[in-house]
């Protein structure tokens, strides 16, 4: 016997449809043009993240609009879900979104006394019910949900004492991943603080280069896309921002590969070199460990030979990130943003001791593996109690149509 069935002990489950155990809502119009700095939270689609709302970027109504939107006003522990876009994201408003208003595009679910909202937010966030959205969600480009079907939604209702146990045993997982999260970030705080103040030289103490004295730097570039065969059965990887985004700073594979043949000149950039967004997405650096092609979005550094001995490639890619900021507030101005490439060539990097650079590394290492390894550290255990709630709500949340009561 599953542990859902001891849960249900022989009791049915009924189905109702959404609409019969929720109140769902429409969005109203908010005007972008009369958004202020604070006041009366705007909900919009980009503010409902996977499982919880986004505190970024937020948009605020005047306080005064109150009675004009009343109808719109959002309530503690309503769940909001995006209609468009990320079609089926499902949140709960807490009180610190309060006071907040429904933006169009997004939906309100306010749960009748027969359902617990958490419930229904765990019935609602599964990859599931994510994917029915999306494949009956209409338009070309840009696909919309309807509440219309939305309300028509099939809901299992359990007694209320099956709900909530398995709401414990649910929250338990999300309140674990959430302790988990905060401290990633108080120690992602930790790091940067104390780079900062390794990373922190005396002019006096050390000697300093220019970085166009120090590395060769070469743009990346993209293989035409309109000849297959520079993208066919390729060998050599092939870095953009997505490969950072996804798969860290220090990378030795790419998401995409080209062909030998795409090589201008049959030069690739040599392993050891840093990589370092210089227009687009300025002030992103990763350090790659094989030979390679990067995009044209990436100026790539590699050491001169001369300064071989000088330098130990690990601490130049830790002092990437004080040129990272350098980067970002140094840019030229025009139709599209880059930095500003001769100031870049003299920005100027210390050159300590070799034993004070490996002692530099060894305690930023430690940092960097508990901070942003998928395979060891924290990220890795958010990750494992992740897969941890979705397999248990999985489990609990499989209520076989077949066998029960419509």
């Amino acid at each position: 016997m599953s542990y859902l069935d001891k849960l249900l002990q022989g009791v049915e489950v009924e189905w109702k449809a959404l609409g019969e155990v929720a109140k769902v809502l429409n969005g109203y119009a908010f005007k972008s043009s009369k958004y202020v700095n604070e006041g009366i939270r705007v909900i919009r689609i980009s503010d409902v993240q996977k499982g919880k709302m986004s505190n970024k970027d937020l948009k605020f109504y005047p306080l005064e609009s109150e009675k004009e939107i009343k109808q719109y006003l959002l309530l503690e522990n309503d769940l909001v879900m995006s209609l468009t876009g990320y079609v089926g994201r499902v949140a709960m408003i807490t009180k610190k979104d309060l006071p907040a208003g429904l933006n169009q595009r997004v939906a309100c679910i306010r749960p009748y006394e027969k359902i617990l909202t958490r419930y229904l937010f765990h019935y609602l966030d599964r990859v599931e019910f994510e994917a029915e959205a999306i494949a009956n969600a209409v338009g070309g480009g840009q696909k919309n949900m309807s509440t219309v079907w939305l309300s028509k939604y099939l809901i299992p209702i359990p007694p209320l004492s099956v709900q909530t146990e398995i709401v414990r045993i649910l929250d338990k997982f999300t309140e674990l991943t959430a302790e988990l999260t905060a401290e990633l970030t108080a120690r992602k705080k930790q790091y940067n603080y104390y780079r900062d103040q390794l990373l922190n030289f005396d002019e006096r103490e050390v000697e300093w280069k220019p970085l166009g004295e120090i590395f060769d730097l070469k743009n990346g570039y993209t293989p035409s896309k309109s000849n297959q065969e520079y993208w066919k059965d390729g060998t050599i990887p092939w870095f953009r921002m997505e490969d950072i985004r996804e798969n860290g700073r220090i990378l030795n594979k790419s998401i995409q590969y080209v062909n030998s043949c795409a090589v201008k000149s049959g030069k690739l950039f040599p392993k050891n070199s840093i990589i370092i967004a210089t227009s687009a997405t300025i002030g992103e650096h990763a350090l790659i460990t094989v030979p390679f092609l990067s995009n044209q979005r990436f100026t790539n550094l590699s050491l001169k030979s001369k300064y071989a001995n000088r330098f130990l490639i690990k601490f130049l890619f830790y002092y990437g990130f004080i040129l990272d900021e350098w980067c970002k507030n140094n840019t030229t101005v025009g139709n599209f943003a880059g930095v500003d490439m001769n100031g870049f060539k003299k920005f100027l990097i210390p050159i300590p001791p070799l034993e004070e650079q490996e002692r530099i590394i060894s305690i930023l290492d430690k940092f960097d593996t508990l901070t942003t390894s998928i395979s060891e550290g924290l990220p890795k255990e958010i990750e494992l109690r992740k897969k941890q709630y979705e397999y248990y709500r999985d489990m609990l949340l499989s209520f076989p149509k077949d066998n029960l009561k419509a």
